[in-house]
């Protein structure tokens, strides 16, 4: 028999279906092997799907998020989901189907209910009830993403070395500039020259 756990947050709710991996000696009560999950967001569609997709759409709304939050270009695309903002308060999700002639689905939801699904899928990680394998997969970064960081990678390490060494030469400079006494300089002068 499977074993079934729920996260709710105000919106919207998420099951995991499973069972427990016996040859770990589990608890019955755990979910160790994901055999399908739903994600039910008021007055929208039902979502279900694989273990394989609930890894990356998680992932997908993470980064989303964490884009939103930087004040980036809130836009998310893989071969699974696609994520959008339509305006400041509304967000455009077409979730792609693996199978061949089947149409995307597509919602929009508010910033209201894109936290509360964040929500959920944070009680799903912090659950000690279920433990989600992680493959390589998840930390893929699509390109669109992913170009913006190495982007910005090449830029500091560029940038700091050169930095680093004209604050160096200003700092050892300004050294020699506090040791320096002109006038003890001119008074040996004085001396050399009346010799």
């Amino acid at each position: 028999m499977q074993n079934k756990l729920s996260f709710h947050q105000s919106s919207v709710s998420l099951e995991i279906i499973g069972l427990p991996d016996y040859s770990n000696n589990e608890n019955k009560d755990q979910i160790s092997i994901i055999s399908q999950w739903k994600l039910n967001i008021t007055d929208k569609p039902l979502i279900e799907g694989k273990i394989e997709h609930l890894v990356p759409i998680m992932d997908a709304f993470y980064i989303y998020a964490n884009l939103l939050i930087k004040n980036k270009i809130p836009i998310y695309e893989s071969k699974l989901i696609d994520i959008k903002a339509d305006n400041l308060h509304t967000h455009n999700i077409f979730l792609k189907s693996p199978r061949p002639n089947v149409k995307p689905l597509t919602l929009k939801i508010g910033n209201s209910l894109l936290s509360d699904t964040i929500n959920c899928f944070d009680q799903l990680n912090e659950s000690s009830r279920v433990r989600i394998n992680k493959s390589g997969q998840s930390n893929i970064i699509p390109k669109k993403v992913r170009f913006g960081f190495k982007n910005k990678i090449n830029f500091f390490n560029s940038i700091i070395p050169p930095f680093i060494a004209i604050c160096s030469l200003i700092l050892f400079s300004s050294a020699f500039i506090y040791f320096y006494n002109p006038v003890e300089d001119k008074e040996k002068n004085e001396l050399i020259n009346q010799k």
